[in-house]
């Protein structure tokens, strides 16, 4: 058996290479609350199925985790609706921006992932159906997976975004004429502003994530929360729609399922092994964290671990 890499030694490697990066990106300033964190923070944290724990950088400090946010949403929305689910969200790639509203209206829609924003809001429609408070069950839900009790919400960060959220609105208005959204338009915004806005920090997320690394059961508890081909499923479509209309080139260079947000941070799963969250707040283009992405590739080729 191949003997385990040194994760701190190699934590520490990849944090001296890629902190000079965030001088190269920008952070989320069409959110106006994310344009207020420092672009130079930097965390990165390994956590493996046999209870070692690695990191390095700002990793217990909390931040907004965005997008982030949808992987657990779908976990909470795929457990209640299984197969059924898939009626109204695809599992493909979407090509476009994540904020795009253009293959709505070729599609009737059905927005083509859960994780592009359109997505993301019928899933949320889903559990605002199940639950009283959808987004307090998002935050338990939360709670849960991360063994962290006080995990909040950001409640400026879900202000701001739901004070400048008018494409959001439109996008679920949108879906709402096609019959895709049973809330209304305005409980669904809310709930969903709010799960974006809950703050977590790279410890955190490594733990919540560890649940897709042991094949959907919780690690720490031995709940099964998904079935194995669940688990499969959902780190494909993290793979092929994680980290927004740059997935394919993230795969390539990194080779992990992932989900990215615009706070900076990314989880990224190593199915049997681990869970690698990072955070860098200044972004890509694309809306990806720049040293995050670059730190999680060198992860892969310094371990020599992926799913290839």
């Amino acid at each position: 058996m191949t003997a385990s890499p040194d994760y701190q030694a190699i934590l520490e490697t990849i944090a001296a290479k890629v902190r000079p990066l965030a001088a190269q990106g920008r952070v989320a300033d069409y959110i106006p609350e994310l344009a207020k964190v420092p672009a130079d923070k930097f965390a990165m944290a390994v956590h493996t199925l046999d209870g070692r724990r690695f990191a390095v950088g700002d990793a217990d400090e909390r931040f907004s985790i965005q997008s982030i946010s949808k992987l657990f949403t779908l976990l909470m929305a795929l457990r209640m609706k299984k197969e059924t689910l898939w009626q109204r969200v695809g599992r493909e790639p979407s090509g476009n921006p994540f904020n795009s509203l253009v293959q709505l209206e070729h599609e009737q829609g059905i927005p083509r992932n859960p994780f592009i924003n359109a997505g993301a809001l019928v899933i949320t429609d889903v559990l605002c159906r199940h639950f009283v408070q959808a987004d307090r069950a998002v935050l338990e839900f939360l709670r849960r997976l991360s063994g962290a009790t006080d995990l909040n919400f950001d409640s400026a960060v879900a202000e701001s975004e739901a004070e400048h959220g008018y494409r959001n609105a439109a996008m679920a208005n949108f879906i709402k004429s096609f019959g895709n959204l049973d809330s209304p338009v305005d409980t669904v915004l809310q709930s969903y502003f709010r799960q974006c806005a809950v703050r977590m920090s790279c410890q955190e997320l490594a733990t919540a994530g560890l649940l897709l690394a042991n094949h959907g059961t919780v690690p720490a508890s031995g709940e099964a929360l998904l079935t194995p081909s669940e688990a499969k499923r959902i780190n494909a479509i993290l793979l092929t729609c994680g980290t927004y209309d740059a997935a394919g080139d993230f795969a390539f260079r990194v080779g992990l399922p992932a989900k990215s947000g615009v706070g900076g941070g990314i989880l990224a799963i190593l199915p049997g092994e681990l869970a690698v969250a990072v955070w860098s707040p200044a972004l890509d283009e694309n809306g990806n964290s720049l040293a995050g992405a670059m730190a999680l590739e060198h992860f892969t080729t310094l371990t020599g671990r992926s799913v290839f």
